[in-house]
């Protein structure tokens, strides 16, 4: 990927090596299966993490968040990423009569507190509409480089491009009005409701590196393929026959390696946020 020398992003929260709130110890079954639902990329993690988790009041920082200075490169990469979608989402909105909302995106080691909640590394990387804030413990590419074999710098920005595009979706509505019919709905169909969602951010993360390329040629011999080997390797059903030995579709959140891969695919052929419409789509 191409990204040297481009613009960084003064909305990148450096937290990275700061101690924070402790969570209240706990164990069993309910933290591996955190452990497990960890290495998918989340949305508004608060309702599994506040069951598990508590923040320690007494806990203090030990060091004062840095905004938009970073030295080490791979902090500079994903500050030149996060300045390329905003500059992508900033033009996609006025061409819809809308104004784009930048969010910020705070890197952490360890742990983190967020308006959404108490969130630990391995909970991987996640977006709070609370704050409007995308989180991510850099160690997490290297998860995705070893346990998941997708390595390569394109696979990782498709990792961010697909919280801003759960960004992006809040900013349309689609999220709110998707955690309020989750709300009402039985365990099936609030997953299934949730698949949708994660397909079309994975969809819009498709159509960033569309427009990406189209006005910055960032894109390189091998990128998408990239790109494609991490949607996949974080399918559901990959993940369950990882993590159990077997696949149970009803408990699917994110949507399997071939639905991840083909919507990305959507988005980045067309790079039409229109032709994302995961909740229309007769067949996902």
């Amino acid at each position: 990927m191409r990204w040297k020398g481009g613009r960084r992003s003064d909305n990148v929260e450096d937290r990275r090596g700061m101690s924070v709130a402790k969570g209240a110890a706990g164990g069993g079954i309910g933290v591996v299966l955190i452990a497990v639902v960890a290495m998918l990329l989340g949305v508004d993690p608060s309702q599994i993490l506040n069951q598990f988790t508590a923040p320690d009041s007494t806990s203090q920082n030990s060091a004062t968040t840095t905004t938009g200075k970073i030295s080490d490169e791979l902090g500079e990469f994903v500050s030149v990423v996060l300045a390329d979608t905003e500059d992508t989402w900033h033009e996609l909105f006025r061409q819809m009569g809308r104004t784009y909302t930048e969010p910020k995106l705070v890197l952490f080691t360890g742990a983190v507190q967020s308006a959404c909640g108490y969130a630990q590394s391995a909970t991987g990387p996640f977006y709070c509409s609370g704050d409007q804030k995308v989180y991510i413990d850099l160690g997490f590419y290297n998860d995705l480089k070893e346990r998941f074999k997708a390595p390569g710098d394109f696979a990782q920005a498709y990792v961010i491009a697909h919280e801003i595009g759960h960004h992006v979706q809040n900013l349309l509505g689609i999220l709110p009005q998707v955690h309020e019919a989750r709300s009402q709905a039985d365990k099936a169909t609030a997953n299934a409701l949730l698949v949708k969602l994660e397909l079309q951010a994975d969809c819009l993360a498709g159509v960033w590196a569309y427009h990406a390329d189209k006005a910055r040629q960032v894109v390189e011999t091998g990128d998408v393929e990239e790109a494609l080997r991490a949607a996949s390797s974080i399918g559901d059903d990959r993940l369950q026959m990882q993590a159990q030995g077997y696949v149970v579709p009803d408990a699917f959140t994110h949507g399997t390696s071939e639905q991840r891969a083909r919507w990305f695919t959507q988005g980045i052929k067309s790079g039409n946020p229109n032709m994302c419409n995961t909740f229309q789509a007769k067949n996902l």
